[in-house]
C-alpha cells in the first residue's frame, strides 16, 4: 500500500552538510579576528538592516501608534470638557461652556424647535392642482 509521507520522512533520516545539494557560499558565522575592520562593518550593518527587516510589523506599530493616539485624545477631550476638578475656578469652565451652548440643542426639550414654521406647512398641504 502507499506508505504515509511521515514514515518516508522517517526513513530517511537527519540531513547531514556532507550530503547537503545546496552548498554554502560562506562559513557562518565568521571568524571577525581574521576579518579587517572595514569588512566586519560591513557584515554588521548588513546583520542589522536584514535583522530589522526581519522583526519590522508594519501592522502591529500602525495599530499601537493608533491606540496610543486615541487613548491620549479620549484622556484630553475627558479632562478639557467632563471631567469634575472640584475647584472653584476650574480651568477649562469657558471651553465647557462653549461646547455645552454648542451641542445643547442637539437633545432639545423646546417643543418650539422641533416644530415647522406656519408658512411652510400650509405650502406643503396644498395639493398641486392645475
Amino acid at each position: 500500500m502507499f506508505r504515509s509521507p511521515i514514515l518516508r520522512a522517517l526513513e530517511k533520516g537527519p540531513a547531514y552538510i556532507d550530503t547537503n545539494v545546496y552548498k554554502a557560499k560562506r562559513l557562518w558565522p565568521p571568524d571577525f579576528s581574521k576579518l579587517s575592520t572595514k569588512h566586519q562593518f560591513r557584515l554588521e550593518r548588513r546583520y542589522r538592516r536584514r535583522s530589522k527587516l526581519k522583526w519590522a510589523r508594519p501592522k502591529w506599530t500602525k495599530a499601537v501608534k493608533i491606540a496610543q493616539l486615541g487613548s491620549i485624545v479620549f484622556v484630553t477631550v475627558y479632562g478639557v470638557l467632563f471631567a469634575d476638578w472640584k475647584q472653584e475656578n476650574e480651568p477649562f469652565q469657558a471651553v465647557r461652556n462653549k461646547f455645552r451652548e454648542m451641542t445643547g440643542s442637539i437633545w432639545t426639550t423646546n417643543p418650539e424647535r422641533g416644530q415647522r414654521r406656519e408658512g411652510a406647512e400650509g405650502a406643503d398641504s396644498k395639493p398641486n392642482v392645475q
